[in-house]
């Protein structure tokens, strides 16, 4: 299948001309300072605002400072030690408050261009004539693609641009009214996201572009969202305000019906270009993109800095629309000491950064909780999924980092050789582990074990500082040769936005809270974790491992599911991912899962376990509208206090 190519030179207005290729379809935009509708009655209109469409979603899914705003502050992940304010903030634990003029959220609100860009395409694009409904389509998933995010995050927004609900809107406009949450949803995202159903084909266009199995995975996701808005069993305040009543006419259960019946459609319609892989490691093996479970994505390639979005080559500054979002989650492993000598310490770094999954550019923005890696992760053993997870043993790479030493001395002064383990979170504490006080021989305050070669850290030590990175999301290149790579330009991979696997995960929330069907939430749920019983390859000792344990997995799952297991297997399958916020919010568990997590301190030496307490108000469920949405408005005072969510004023 041909791959869709973007590149993203204006968040604010992309254009562009469909370049048609021996090999693939590339669409190249260009910058214009207006659409006009007669541009949109043009097939090369037509085409640019599509591929903006696409384009868009790097500002956010690989964006590092929104993905520190979604992940800190749940129950996965918490600020690290080389922490900047946006992860603080969104830790809800003393460290600082989100705001109008400081939260990592606010660039969110910038969708509405991109939302005007589909209004221009939905209005305007018949009258070419070239046309198809299927083009059209594209426009109007990702018109609720983005009204999705946005009501998420922010409660009732402006269905009105200045020239009328869902219209097209050439002129500046300096005020703004704000819809309730059921007019956003039943006004624009349900009927776009139905007429997306419809209209899309089932094979996408392009690779990367949508197709009905996408909506309808959105779709479904909208209705689960929805059914739980309208029950609210926590008594959630929404804004503006409103009563939990269906302009429809339907209730709660209705709509987790549908949402279980259109995920269950997704399944059972995927044909050949869709379902889930083999193998949980393979979902997230770096040359293994762009597979049948990635459904959708922010595209990026190392082929071309122009279609990446930033340069693929030299130092990258950590911006937007770059991939730089892994960042964040790597701790300075580049810290790690071994000696030239066996008989006196003679310090020499054994590790540098390298353009390779289990290393990558470390930010130490956000570090996992303990309780994700020693409760969520429990079964290090079976579930094959914390191992294609994080990076648990970090190897020595010296000769690629200008040091031709074959052998250098690690813990206990014995030997190691390139690509041996230098340091390992173990899966368990053994109970024999030896910490320094501060620093110590290894550089940054690991363990020993009596006869090992490599530091150690228990899960019980796992800190702010040092914790086991997110291979996951970690760097690949075809391109490193043998030296150390590209390592501190932004990465040239797709940042994931939403998987096939996930269609079971909807399924069955649904089934939970009473919708009924072909397969139970116990049969969908066991699907997943038959995958994650699977191996071929053991990704932390770099072995081959053919083993199937999925009948452990299947076994050890409880009959009755509820919603907090289903929480438990959605991280296990997409931890740190950037999304987990929308999970907590969405089912209003924030508070209860995510009020208090362990973790060590900041410094070198520090495996002392803190519980830390967070103040979470109901208020947080709604994030704070940016100041300069604010600034750019003609409104009273009165009028703007009026319009920020409570709580933010």
């Amino acid at each position: 299948m041909n791959r869709l190519y973007i590149k993203s030179l204006s968040v604010i207005a992309l254009v562009g001309t469909l370049l048609m290729g021996a090999c693939s379809d590339i669409l190249e935009e260009q910058p214009r300072s207006i659409y006009t509708p007669d541009y949109f009655k043009t097939e090369n209109g037509v085409m640019g605002g599509l591929t903006a469409l696409y384009a868009h979603t790097r500002y956010f899914f690989g964006s590092g400072y929104y993905y520190a705003g979604m992940q800190s502050g749940t129950d996965e992940q918490t600020w690290g030690q080389n922490v900047n304010n946006d992860s603080k903030r969104a830790d809800f634990s003393g460290q600082g408050e989100i705001s109008a003029e400081n939260n990592p959220y606010g660039g969110i609100w910038g969708v509405f261009s991109n939302i005007n860009t589909a209004n221009g395409i939905i209005e305007n694009a018949e009258a070419v004539g070239t046309i198809s409904e299927a083009y059209i389509a594209e426009a109007r998933f990702f018109r609720a693609f983005d009204y999705f995010l946005l009501v998420q995050t922010f409660g009732g927004v402006p269905l009105d641009l200045g020239a009328g609900e869902l219209k097209f809107n050439t002129s500046t406009v300096r005020t703004s009214v704000r819809n309730t949450v059921p007019e956003v949803y039943t006004k624009s995202i349900f009927p776009d996201l139905l007429r997306a159903v419809n209209d899309l084909n089932d094979v996408p266009r392009l690779t990367g572009a949508v197709s009905k199995t996408v909506a309808r995975l959105y779709l479904a996701k909208a209705y689960l969202t929805y059914a739980w808005w309208l029950e609210n069993p926590n008594n959630i305040p929404t804004y503006p305000e409103t009563s939990r009543v269906d302009p429809d006419g339907h209730d709660a259960n209705w709509y987790y019906q549908q949402a279980y019946d259109f995920a269950i459609e997704g399944i059972d319609n995927a044909g050949d270009t869709y379902g889930l892989l083999d193998y949980f490691y393979d979902v997230n093996e770096g040359s293994n993109d762009r597979h049948k479970e990635m459904l959708l994505y922010a595209d990026h390639t190392e082929e071309s800095s122009l279609y990446n979005g930033v340069t693929v080559n030299g130092w990258g500054s950590g911006s937007s629309p770059g991939n730089f979002a892994p960042w964040f989650p790597t701790w300075n492993y580049t810290e790690l000491r071994s000696s030239k000598s066996s008989s006196t310490w003679d310090p020499v770094v054994s590790i540098g950064r390298e353009a390779v999954q289990a290393h990558g550019r470390p930010w130490a923005g956000v570090a996992p909780i303990q309780e994700a890696i020693i409760n969520t992760f429990a079964d290090k053993t079976n579930d094959s999924r914390y191992d294609g997870t994080f990076t648990t043993v970090y190897r020595g790479n010296w000769q690629r980092n200008n040091n031709s030493a074959e052998v250098l001395y690690n813990a206990n002064s014995l030997p190691v050789v390139m690509e041996d383990p230098i340091l390992t979170f173990l899966d368990s504490d053994p109970g024999n582990v030896v910490y320094p006080t501060d620093a110590g021989d290894s550089g940054v305050g690991a363990g020993v074990m009596p006869g090992r070669a490599d530091w150690v850290v228990t899960p019980e030590g796992i800190s702010r500082l040092m914790y086991p990175g997110l291979w996951k999301l970690g760097p690949y290149r075809t391109d490193n040769g043998n030296t150390m790579g590209q390592a501190n330009v932004a990465y040239t991979r797709p940042f994931p936005i939403a998987k096939f696997s996930e269609l079971y995960f909807v399924a069955a929330e649904a089934a939970v809270k009473g919708a009924s069907g072909s397969s139970s939430a116990y049969e969908l749920i066991n699907v997943i974790r038959a995958r994650a019983g699977k191996w071929r390859w053991d990704n932390n000792n770099r072995v081959e491992k053919v083993e199937d344990k999925s009948a452990a997995m299947m076994a050890a799952t409880p009959l009755n599911i509820t919603i907090d297991y289903i929480l438990d297997e959605r991280s296990r399958e997409f931890f740190g991912e950037g999304q987990r916020w929308f999970d907590l919010a969405r089912t209003q568990t924030w508070e209860s899962r995510a009020g208090s997590y362990t973790i060590c301190g900041t410094e070198k030496g520090d495996h002392t376990p803190v519980t830390v307490m967070r103040t979470i108000p109901k208020s947080a469920y709604l994030r704070p509208i940016p100041l300069s949405q604010f600034d750019s408005m003609d409104m009273t005072e009165e009028e703007k206090a009026a319009y920020q969510n409570p709580g933010y004023n």
